[in-house]
């Protein structure tokens, strides 16, 4: 093994952070320290009765234990560990206590950072001066207090020898520094790592943000395909009649436009949920507020302003539905209605029945909800299709429909029927919620 790598153990900065966080627990010890050696003072001189001591020493041992088992105790450890010893550990799950094998295992490791950092701190108070005052008697300094003395088989005029044991003893305290943040690097995981519990719950978390950001894909896919579907039908429009018709061309180029603004909203407003803030994640205030079936007929004639003749028929009031049900609702329409300009032809007939105070009788449920608990949003699109039927037609956006109608528990058909493209949604609505 070259000189090199025998010394690089000890220059390495990740030796140096692991000393540091060895010493830190040196520092923790100290008040226990304190603590031991003013009870064996009282033990020993006997002015104060031994009862007494003993039940004071017994009130100290708990207030002193009860540091080790709380959960604070060992989240600053985890992030000690973490800065320190570059160690790669999750940060303790937020409302979920730790459980009495982790707050153990903590209780040993802060045990264990103690009893070592005491250790270290002790060798570097009493070693590191001895070592140091070797070498330098080597160089004349401090070589006259030194001679008077004697150190075991040396003798204080032993110079050459005193710095040679001076020098082993730099080494062996830095290769010991080295190995104990070591063995500590690969002990905190196992002492400080995330019980079972807080492993279930990071995978929970995980499985909200994924799914969070599934359900922000689809709101991206449906905003921006409607609006360059619509666009582009409307550009193509503009072009067949821009020298007939120059003021229809003119009205076509204004529908882009406003098209394209919502679909700016609408990504500003998938941007602003994507981004980190300081308020916990929520999305800045600004950002585009999401549609729902309010927005309906804007929806509508923006369709028709495409060149996309709809026909639609509302029954009830759209206002009255839950913020969820009419965000989703809208976000379904507005597929269909984007398939049916890319795929369809022709007319396409809309209808979206909003429910009452009660389900109609003899209507199955669509959960596993009873009938009575909830009432059904009802949405059907139909459009002659544009060419040979295919099952899959709408590709992602049928999926997105799916998700969308499964995520609330609805139910859903799409396909071919008499030479018509279908779509049949029913969305619940649990009874007494409204916007």
């Amino acid at each position: 093994m070259s000189p090199r790598a025998l010394i690089a153990p000890l220059i390495r900065a990740s030796t140096w952070r692991r000393g540091v966080f060895l010493l830190l627990g040196g520092v923790l010890a100290l008040p226990y320290v304190l603590l031991v050696g003013t009870f064996v003072q009282l033990l020993t001189r006997g002015e104060v009765p031994w009862l007494l001591v003993f039940g004071l020493v017994a009130i100290a041992a708990v207030i002193g234990a009860v540091p080790f088992f709380l959960d604070g105790s060992r989240a600053l450890e985890i992030a000690a560990a973490r800065a320190l010893l570059g160690v790669s550990l999750p940060e303790p799950a937020a409302g979920h206590p730790a459980d009495r094998e982790t707050r153990l295992r903590a209780a040993l490791w802060i045990a264990l950072h103690m009893i070592v950092g005491g250790l270290v701190m002790f060798a570097l108070i009493s070693a590191l001066p001895m070592a140091l005052a070797f070498i330098a008697a080597q160089f004349g300094v401090g070589a006259e207090t030194i001679a008077q003395e004697r150190f075991g088989p040396l003798d204080g005029r032993d110079t050459g020898w005193l710095t040679l044991t001076g020098v082993v003893m730099l080494l062996g305290l830095g290769y010991a520094v080295a190995g104990l943040g070591t063995l500590a690097a690969s002990m905190a995981p196992v002492l400080l790592g995330p019980s079972q519990g807080e492993r279930i719950a990071a995978l929970e978390a995980r499985a909200t943000r994924l799914a969070e950001r599934n359900r922000l894909a689809r709101e991206l896919h449906d905003s921006v395909g409607h609006a360059l579907t619509v666009a582009t039908l409307q550009a193509g429009a503009a072009r067949e009649l821009l020298d007939g018709d120059p003021e229809f061309a003119r009205r076509a180029l204004a529908a882009i436009e406003e098209t394209s603004r919502h679909a700016m909203d609408d990504l500003d407003h998938v941007l602003g949920l994507l981004r980190e803030t300081e308020d916990g994640g929520r999305a800045p205030a600004g950002t585009a507020p999401q549609r729902t079936l309010a927005q309906l007929d804007r929806l509508v004639a923006d369709t028709r302003a495409a060149g996309l003749p709809v026909e639609a028929r509302v029954d009830g009031e759209l206002t009255e539905l839950p913020a969820a049900v009419s965000r989703e609702g809208y976000r379904i329409v507005q597929e269909g209605l984007t398939n049916a300009a890319r795929y369809g032809r022709g007319l396409v007939r809309l209808r979206v029945d909003v429910p009452g105070e009660a389900t109609a009788p003899g209507q199955p449920a669509a959960s596993d909800a009873p009938s009575w608990s909830c009432r059904w949003l009802e949405i059907e699109l139909e459009n002659l299709l544009g060419g040979a039927a295919r099952p899959g037609r709408g590709g992602r956006g049928l999926d997105g429909m799916r998700e969308r109608v499964l995520l609330l528990g609805g139910r859903i058909t799409a396909g071919p029927e008499d030479g018509h493209w279908r779509v049949r949604v029913r969305l619940p609505v649990p009874r007494g919620e409204t916007r």
